[in-house]
């Protein structure tokens, strides 16, 4: 609801603000379950210390063959695919949320990595990177000399 004040003619009073927000959450819960943004897929973790970077993907059913890891100076990619699931004969999906097809994820990484160094390994529908910080990145302690 707009209204005319001494601060100006366009300017909002909290119950108005509350009810354009009440307004707005209807309008998007009313959206129909195919328009929804959907996650990205994987679903990724990073963390890191001193040492290096450490970053694991959840991709149940990919083929560790089928993904490719690559690092550029900050920057780290991980594409793959992931194989639709063949239905026996007869059978027609009743409900269907696990994506299949081709993904590609880029990260900025918080620090150059050796990238002679990563090393990649994959458990129980689980990627683990661990990317080593370059030398030329650590923190150097700097010696203070007394004049």
């Amino acid at each position: 609801m707009w209204f005319q004040n001494p601060c100006g003619p366009f300017r909002l009073q909290a119950r108005d603000m509350e009810q354009l927000r009440r307004e707005m959450n209807r309008l998007f819960a009313d959206f129909p379950f195919g328009a929804r943004p959907t996650p990205a897929y994987p679903a990724m973790n990073m963390w890191t210390n001193e040492e290096s970077a450490i970053v694991t993907a959840e991709l149940p059913g990919c083929d560790p063959e089928a993904l490719d890891i690559s690092v550029v100076g900050q920057t780290l990619s991980v594409s793959g695919s992931r194989k639709a699931e063949e239905l026996p004969e007869g059978a027609t999906y009743h409900r269907r949320e696990r994506s299949c097809g081709s993904f590609t994820r880029t990260f900025q990484l918080p620090f150059e990595v050796d990238p002679k160094n990563v090393e990649a390994s994959f458990d129980k529908g689980v990627l683990h990177i661990v990317l080593p910080r370059a030398e030329s990145s650590k923190p150097k302690k700097i010696a203070i000399k007394a004049a």
